[in-house]
């Protein structure tokens, strides 16, 4: 399924394009702050994606991958968010199925992840709540997912915040490890409020509702 462009009150959820290199270099490898790479490793990366978003589609699989965020009134780039398939044993975490600690618990499982990134001068503004929103409104609508999660750690108070303003429920891994899963935001599709949080600007599937 090809994911169309997605708007919100003041975004744009769109595929990255390769005009999009020196924003991209400038979100990620300079504000963000993330690992840094190279402008070449950063070209090499978004040509990557570029080519993922049809390649996905011929698979018949869903549309994982990064999307850039854009501001509607000046189509500056803020950030990036999208959905990542994430395999790990989430049976240690309270509400899921397993007992915890037992071997069952440990074993992997698959969910859909939901991520973000904002620049520096994207942050303070809401973007990442609202993107977020957009993009989960579009997963629980289009996609008919049983629910999202997303990770962090016990420091990243700014993305438990985004969680918790999406409606998700944060839950804690009781042990040390994994220690890239010790803070969980989930939320089911089974809990919904109709909100028209984003609609694809092609007109399809509009009245799309946002899960809180």
């Amino acid at each position: 399924m090809r994911m169309p462009v997605l708007e919100t009150e003041r975004l744009l959820i769109r595929p990255f394009v390769l005009d999009d290199l020196e924003a991209c270099h400038q979100l990620f490898d300079v504000e963000a702050r993330m690992e840094v790479q190279s402008l070449a490793e950063r070209k090499r990366w978004l040509e990557w994606s570029v080519m993922n978003y049809d390649e996905l589609v011929k698979l018949d699989q869903p549309p994982y991958g990064d999307r850039a965020v854009v501001l509607r009134s000046t189509g500056q780039l803020v950030g990036s968010v999208g959905l990542v398939p994430y395999i790990a044993p989430f049976g240690l975490l309270p509400s899921f199925e397993d007992v915890a600690g037992s071997a069952a618990a440990r074993r992997s499982t698959p969910e859909v992840g939901l991520f973000w990134a904002l620049s520096f001068e994207g942050r303070g503004h809401g973007y990442a709540t609202e993107a977020a929103r957009g993009l989960i409104d579009y997963a629980f609508s289009a996609l008919n997912l049983r629910r999202i999660i997303a990770t962090t750690d016990h420091a990243n108070v700014a993305s438990i915040a985004v969680m918790r303003r999406v409606g998700m429920r944060i839950e804690k891994n009781p042990y040390p490890d994994p220690p890239w899963l010790q803070v969980v935001g989930i939320l089911e599709n089974t809990d919904r409020v109709t909100l028209s949080a984003a609609r694809p600007l092609d007109g399809e599937a509009k009245g799309l509702t946002l899960d809180l």
